[in-house]
């Protein structure tokens, strides 16, 4: 696997008539397999033979989260149960759960664009990697370690949690490469200093981050403070897991996605109008070669855009500005999470360590910043401290257009993630 895969250097020409066949079939196989794909197609007036060229795609109706909770369990699967060697189920927590699939050709797809992503960020055969995503209810950890193993790297298989054990053993094993969220890397770099480890003094070279929005501002800070290069990955349970897009090494640009696989569009998240590339909205994907659990036109909620490939031909995204669920409105301004830690990350007294409440004053929503000092900043006083909460106030006020407050805290005063950041509590 150390040479491209020839879909890797293919013509832009090559690339769409490969993905018009695959479509095709994709369209088909979830019609005459999923009773809600022929129901909501049938509805929509439209049938897999109107797919003519990559644009009709957008007359085809899309699939949503709700879509997935209301066929729970297993019947958006299009292909019978004994063919199934694995499904997860996400936590539920937000009601029922959604549950994804895959026959052994998807796993070894799977495996495929994971270990192509790794590739592509610089890893080889002779790696080690230390994975912290879940292995358990989400798809990142087992998704990784398979793209990892295809590889033929040797994986540390570690999932979320327990932290200092996951400290010790990046020390007493020294991997090459970890896989982990943004915020939990936070979380093991605090630890490390803790135990008295010298990040730099380690082995790791690289980090692949991914699961939830993070900014070029915390790259930066990761980078800095690991002594790595931070990439970053995309993927999505529905549509397949880790590995629907990953970053190259020699362009740190944004995800290269894997468009033999999985075919994007961007739409206006309100109106459902496909956008061209360069605007921002909501990305839209399309499973091109999935079996047990084919997705048409699913809803992410994640907002970016498509911009023209570089280090490979296929087409990137952009960072995620966040999702359409995080969205906070506040006084009739759309804010983001990302918005804000980029803003607090310019001030050095402050550290990635944050989080949004959102509470009512009378009839208005009204938005307070819970954020943790840089413990080099430790030191500075009240004074000091409210120079800082007034510098950020005013950035918050001029670049968003929000009031807001903050609250500045002590070094290790937040809870930590423990695998994806809650960034915001709606105390409304």
């Amino acid at each position: 696997m150390s040479q491209l895969e020839a879909i890797e250097s293919a013509s832009i020409d090559e690339l769409r008539a490969l993905q018009l066949e695959r479509m095709r079939w994709s369209l088909q196989h979830a019609y005459d397999n999923v009773p809600h794909y022929k129901n909501s197609f049938d509805a929509a007036g439209i049938a897999p033979g109107d797919l003519t060229n990559l644009s009709d795609l957008s007359q085809f109706p899309f699939t949503t989260k709700s879509d997935l909770r209301d066929n729970y369990p297993f019947n958006m699967f299009a292909v019978p149960q004994k063919d199934v060697v694995r499904v997860h189920a996400s936590s539920g927590t937000t009601g029922k759960p959604t549950v994804v699939g895959y026959t052994a050709d998807d796993i070894d797809t799977w495996a495929t664009v994971m270990a192509r992503s790794i590739r592509a960020a610089g890893g080889t055969a002779e790696d080690m990697v230390h994975v912290s995503y879940g292995y358990g209810l989400f798809t990142g950890g087992l998704g990784a370690h398979y793209g990892a193993e295809k590889l033929g790297c040797t994986v540390i298989p570690m999932s979320g949690g327990q932290t200092a054990k996951q400290v010790q053993l990046i020390k007493d094993f020294n991997p090459n490469i970890i896989m982990v969220t943004p915020s939990y890397m936070l979380n093991l770099a605090d630890e490390m200093e803790k135990q008295g480890i010298d990040s730099h003094s380690l082995n790791l070279r690289l980090g692949i981050f991914g699961a939830e929005p993070w900014t070029n501002t915390m790259r930066t800070a990761i980078e800095q403070r690991m002594g790595i290069d931070a990439l970053d990955i995309y993927g999505l349970s529905e549509v397949m897991g880790p590995g629907v897009g990953m970053e190259c090494l020699s362009t740190k640009d944004g995800p290269t996605l894997w468009e033999d696989h999985f075919y994007p569009e961007i739409i206006n998240p309100t109106t459902g109008e496909v956008l061209p590339d360069g605007e921002y909205g909501e990305l839209v994907f399309t499973t091109l070669t999935k079996q047990a659990m084919p997705v048409i036109r699913y809803r992410t909620r994640d907002l970016t855009r498509l911009l023209p490939g570089t280090a490979r031909p296929m087409r990137r995204m952009d960072k995620i500005t966040g999702r359409s669920d995080d969205m906070m409105i506040i006084r009739g301004v759309n804010v983001f999470p990302s918005q804000i830690e980029e803003l607090a990350l310019t001030l050095p007294e402050l550290s990635p360590h944050y989080q949004i409440d959102l509470t009512r004053a009378g009839n208005m929503d009204a938005i307070a910043v819970n954020i943790e000092l840089n413990p080099d900043y430790s030191h500075i006083d009240a004074k000091q401290q409210g120079q800082v909460v007034k510098q950020l106030v005013n950035k918050i006020k001029t670049f968003i257009g929000i009031s807001c407050r903050i609250n500045i805290s002590a070094p290790g005063s937040l809870p930590r993630s423990e695998g994806k950041a809650v960034r915001v509590k709606d105390l409304r």
